[in-house]
């Protein structure tokens, strides 16, 4: 069956952008923590976490931590979200849990082709489906023994499942690769999602996340994509009402 991606936040550090306020305000203060603690209270922090922003001060924002279930994704997605090392993954494991009936992942640009395309894609899926289920009754039914080997003919476009956990430095930096134009379209839709996520609970710490072309010249270079306007304006359409 096709399925699409979805990035869900589903835990977070509490008052994260408190949290790295307290932090950076640590690292200027000869005040005693509880007294910090008291000062910082629940004012609002935007002001001062853009000051952080500009001074590229970003070790306090590693102390607010944000997890995500995502799923509908592929494993072709799973080697790509991985690569960020400085991040905590959970991965359906499919040793012992049986492929039997994949979900999967149809590209964008495979559908674009029209219906005989995607037919000629479904039927693909179907018979790495059956040579999975026909290895797993050779070497044993579905198991973790027989689940390990057979789970070598299963393709890419496997769906899988995983819990990612990551701080907000990390986040940012994420998010400058990620939401890029230049990037694969499916780690680019979930970094999009993800990046909502984060900004209902902390817009101040995101309200300047995203690709590197928001706040400035694009770092691609000759390999931009040239439109920085529309990277704008979607951005603008997310943060609507959330900015502090």
């Amino acid at each position: 069956m096709q399925v699409t991606g979805k990035a869900k936040l589903i835990r977070y550090t509490a008052d994260p952008e408190q949290t790295i306020a307290l932090a950076a305000k640590l690292c200027y203060a000869s005040d005693d923590i509880d007294e910090l603690i008291e000062k910082i209270g629940d004012k609002d922090n935007a002001k001062f976490i853009n000051i952080l922003t500009k001074m590229n001060h970003f070790s306090p924002f590693e102390h607010a931590s944000f997890t995500f279930a995502l799923e509908g994704v592929s494993r072709a997605l799973l080697a790509q979200i991985t690569r960020h090392r400085i991040a905590s993954f959970s991965v359906r494991s499919q040793r012992y849990v049986s492929e039997g009936e994949f979900n999967y992942i149809l590209p964008p640009a495979i559908k674009e082709l029209g219906k005989a395309a995607e037919e000629k894609y479904v039927s693909q899926m179907n018979q790495m489906l059956t040579w999975y289920r026909e290895w797993q009754e050779a070497l044993g039914g579905d198991g973790e023994k027989s689940n390990e080997d057979a789970r070598f003919v299963l393709p890419n476009a496997c769906e899988t499942k995983m819990i990612v956990t990551m701080n907000a430095r990390e986040l940012m930096h994420f998010f400058a690769l990620r939401c890029c134009n230049r990037a694969q379209w499916e780690i680019r839709d979930i970094a999009w999602q993800m990046l909502s996520e984060v900004m209902k609970v902390a817009p101040a710490v995101f309200g300047n996340s995203g690709p590197g072309c928001l706040n400035g010249a694009c770092p691609e270079g000759k390999k931009s994509c040239g439109r920085p306007n529309e990277i704008k304006e979607k951005h603008a359409a997310l943060t609507k009402g959330l900015t502090k």
